[in-house]
C-alpha cells in the first residue's frame, strides 16, 4: 500500500507542478501586458514593469488554485487511463475510493500549505505591489484608512490638504469628527470640530460646526465642506482585502467594529480562507469522480474541455453567491457555505458505485 501511495503523491505533485507553471506563466504576461498599458505614459523602464508584474501574480494564482487542482486532478488520470496503471491498481487490490482517499488527503494538505504559507506570501507582496503603484495613481494625493484610533482621511482639494479623523461611522454619518485644514505648505488654516457630519455626497454637511481659526472661535449650525470622499468611497476603503495577511485581516476586522463599520466583506474573506482547504477537497473529487464516470471516453482534449466547463460553472456559482452574502441578501455564512454545499451534493451523486468504474 505504500508503494501505491508514494507512486500516487508522485504523479499528483508532477501533475500539480506542471499546472502551476502553466498558468503561472499565462498569469505573468497577461500581468505583464496590463502593466505595459498602465506605464505607457511613464518613463519607466521594462524591468520596473516585469517586478510589478512578478509581484501581482502570485495572489491571482491563489484566486485560480481551485481551477489549478481541478485540472491537476484531470491529468492525473489521464495519465494513468493512458498507460493502463488504473487497470494495474484494480488487478493489485486498490480500489478506485483508495485512490480519491489519497488524493483527498494530498489536496486537503495542498489547501493547508496555501493558506498558511502561500496566502501569507501573496498578500504581502501584493501590499507591496499596491504600495509601488500607488505612487503612480491619479488619485494619489488622497488617502483613507481605519486604525484602532478611527476612520482617517487625508484630502487635498483646493489648494488645501484637509486631514479628518472621526470616532465612528454611523449609516451615511460621521461622529465625532475633528477635521484640520493646511495650505500648500501644512500650515494650519483652520480647525473643525462636530459630532455629526453629512458625508452621503462630496458636499459634507457639517452639523452644529465649532470652527476654531487663528485666535478666533465661532459655531456654525451647518457647514458645507467640499471633498473627494463620500459615503461609497469610505465604503470601499478596503476593495482588495487579498493585500491582507490572517493577522491583517483581524486587526483591520477589530478597527471596523470599533468604527461601527460593516464587517460584512471583511467576515466573507476570513470565512473563505478558513473553508479554503474544504473547497480544494471537494474540488478534488469532482473532477476525479468526472474522469472515473468518462473514462471511456477517448480523447484528452474533451476531457479538459470538460473540467474547464466545470471550472467557469464553479467560478460564478462562486461569485453568484458572494454578491449575494456581500448585500446581506443571504447570510454570509450560508453563501460561502453554498457552493461547498452543492459540490457535496455532486459529488455523493456522483461517487454512488465509483468502484464499479
Amino acid at each position: 500500500m505504500r508503494v501505491f501511495i508514494k507512486f500516487i503523491s508522485i504523479v499528483y505533485l508532477k501533475s500539480l507542478v506542471f499546472v502551476f507553471l502553466i498558468m503561472t506563466s499565462l498569469v505573468f504576461i497577461l500581468n505583464l501586458l496590463s502593466e505595459l498599458d498602465f506605464f505607457k505614459n511613464e518613463n519607466v523602464g521594462i524591468s520596473f514593469t516585469l517586478f510589478l508584474s512578478a509581484l501581482n501574480s502570485p495572489i491571482q494564482i491563489f484566486e485560480l488554485f481551485p481551477f489549478i487542482l481541478l485540472i491537476t486532478i484531470q491529468l492525473f488520470f489521464i495519465k494513468f487511463f493512458d498507460n493502463r496503471e488504473i487497470d494495474i491498481f484494480k488487478y493489485s487490490g486498490l480500489k478506485n475510493s483508495s485512490i480519491l482517499y489519497i488524493l483527498s488527503i494530498l489536496s486537503i494538505l495542498t489547501g493547508i500549505f496555501i493558506i498558511t504559507i502561500f496566502y501569507h506570501l501573496s498578500s504581502n507582496l501584493k501590499n507591496i505591489y499596491l504600495e509601488i503603484k500607488s505612487e503612480y495613481a491619479t488619485d494619489g494625493k488622497y488617502l483613507a484608512v481605519i486604525t484602532k484610533n478611527g476612520l482617517w482621511i487625508k484630502d487635498k482639494i483646493d489648494d488645501k490638504v484637509i486631514i479628518t479623523n472621526a470616532s465612528a461611522i454611523n449609516q451615511k454619518f460621521l461622529n465625532n469628527v475633528f477635521i484640520t485644514e493646511f495650505d500648500e505648505n501644512f500650515n494650519v488654516i483652520r480647525n473643525i470640530k462636530s459630532n455629526k457630519i453629512d458625508i452621503s455626497s462630496n458636499e459634507w454637511q457639517i452639523r452644529e460646526a465649532k470652527i476654531y481659526e487663528e485666535n478666533n472661535y465661532s459655531n456654525r449650525e451647518l457647514l458645507y465642506l467640499k471633498t473627494n470622499f463620500d459615503l461609497n468611497r469610505v465604503q470601499t476603503l478596503y476593495s482588495n482585502l487579498s493585500a491582507l495577511s490572517f493577522v491583517e485581516l483581524y486587526e483591520l476586522r477589530n478597527n471596523y467594529k470599533n468604527l461601527n463599520y460593516s464587517t460584512t466583506e471583511v467576515d466573507m474573506h476570513i470565512y473563505k480562507l478558513v473553508s479554503y482547504p474544504i473547497f480544494l477537497l471537494l474540488i478534488t473529487l469532482l473532477s476525479s469522480v468526472i474522469m472515473l464516470n468518462i473514462k471511456q471516453i477517448k480523447g484528452t482534449t474533451f476531457k479538459i474541455s470538460i473540467g474547464l466547463f466545470f471550472s467557469v460553472i464553479i467560478y460564478y456559482l462562486n461569485n453568484f453567491s458572494y454578491v449575494l452574502g456581500s448585500t446581506e441578501r443571504i447570510s454570509i455564512l450560508f453563501s460561502i457555505f453554498l457552493p461547498l454545499l452543492i459540490l457535496l451534493i455532486t459529488n455523493c451523486l456522483l461517487l454512488y458505485r465509483i468502484n464499479e468504474k
